[in-house]
């Protein structure tokens, strides 16, 4: 079965051709700087021209959609229900639902005979309890607006379990992980036999570790602080949170290469505090997984490339025994294979 795998972002579209089962990439395409300035093109419907796609070799379509709200729970094939549903949920996504949604609609109008299916970011969690996904608000703020944890980075998590599971020789409903996907975007997960117990990222994905340019936690006192003394509007609070701070904001770069290389205080600094907010949720998890942890499992950018970075999380004598693998995650053949099972069911 040949599967295209579609991941559209704001200003980004990414193709992937696959054959399953056996996972076999057959083409790769990418279009980016879509819709910017100086760029030729315009939009998603001009990237999808542009990438000159042959349709008639294609089986099923899959689309990554980053928020899935309560909604859905696992991958569904798109129907008009679905569509509607993805652009309702735009509120709890503004920066991702909306692209993800023109990717489908612009995959539709091109191939509107392909089944379309959608795999969403925040499934993988929709395992957790409820104790795990509330915060302590108002009960009607749950009710009424839906207010909880989601967790993201979902397709990566449930791909780095497979590939664990197979290295310890496990059935993945056997394994207990503590998943880290380090790169710009960061997210550790807590793995109880096979499935999301929790995860460091929240109602959005500014929750948990520190990031290239997001906070992370942080006092919520400090946001209306910004805004009340710093006389900062929402949107500037919103820039700094997720532009402007976690490595950037310490020490003004985000390429962990570069911030190694230098030997100055704040770049050692950034450093120290994205390792010690690493090692506070790995020893939460571990309290949550009662200290039965199979692996703990490195991917992302930093996680699969830094060594120096994965060494000084591993500097804990409760660590030194424990497996670690490092494993390059693969979301568009974890799309791809969520599309093959639901295929396989109709």
């Amino acid at each position: 079965m040949k599967i295209a795998v579609v991941n559209s972002g704001s200003s980004s579209l990414k193709f992937k051709l696959l054959e399953l089962p056996s996972g076999t990439v057959l083409e790769e395409k990418f279009v980016e700087h879509i819709g910017e300035e100086h760029s030729e093109i315009k939009d998603h419907h001009q990237a999808l021209e542009a990438l000159a796609i042959d349709f008639s070799e294609i089986d099923v379509i899959g689309h990554r959609v980053v928020h899935g709200g309560e909604k859905f729970h696992s991958t569904v094939l798109i129907n008009d229900e679905v569509v509607e549903t993805i652009r309702e949920l735009i509120p709890l996504a503004p920066l991702h639902n909306p692209a993800n949604l023109e990717g489908i609609e612009v995959m539709q109008k091109f191939a509107p005979n392909i089944p379309q299916v959608a795999v969403f970011d925040t499934a993988f969690h929709s395992s957790l309890q409820k104790e795990a996904y509330m915060y302590a608000l108002p009960y009607e703020m749950y009710e009424k607006n839906h207010i909880r944890r989601y967790g993201f980075h979902g397709t990566s998590h449930s791909y780095l379990l497979k590939e664990a599971a197979k290295l310890l020789n496990k059935e993945p409903e056997e394994t207990n992980l503590i998943s880290l996907h380090l790169g710009n975007g960061e997210s550790i997960c807590a793995i109880k036999n096979g499935k999301s117990l929790d995860i460091s990222m929240g109602f959005t994905p500014l929750e948990g570790l520190m990031m290239g340019s997001r906070s992370g936690d942080l006092d919520a006192e400090i946001v209306l602080y910004m805004q009340k003394s710093l006389n900062l509007s929402v949107e500037e609070v919103d820039t700094i949170l997720n532009k402007k701070s976690g490595l950037i904001g310490v020490c003004g770069e985000n390429d962990i290469r570069q911030i190694l290389d230098r030997n100055d205080e704040r770049a050692k600094l950034a450093i120290k505090m994205m390792v010690r907010r690493i090692h506070k949720y790995i020893g939460a998890y571990f309290m949550l997984l009662d200290g039965e942890v199979d692996a703990i499992v490195f991917s992302g950018g930093i996680g699969e490339n830094s060594q120096v970075i994965r060494e000084k999380i591993l500097d804990k004598e409760i660590l030194k025994n424990l497996k670690s693998f490092v494993i390059k995650t693969d979301e568009e053949l974890e799309i791809a294979r969520e599309c093959y099972q639901v295929v396989k069911k109709v």
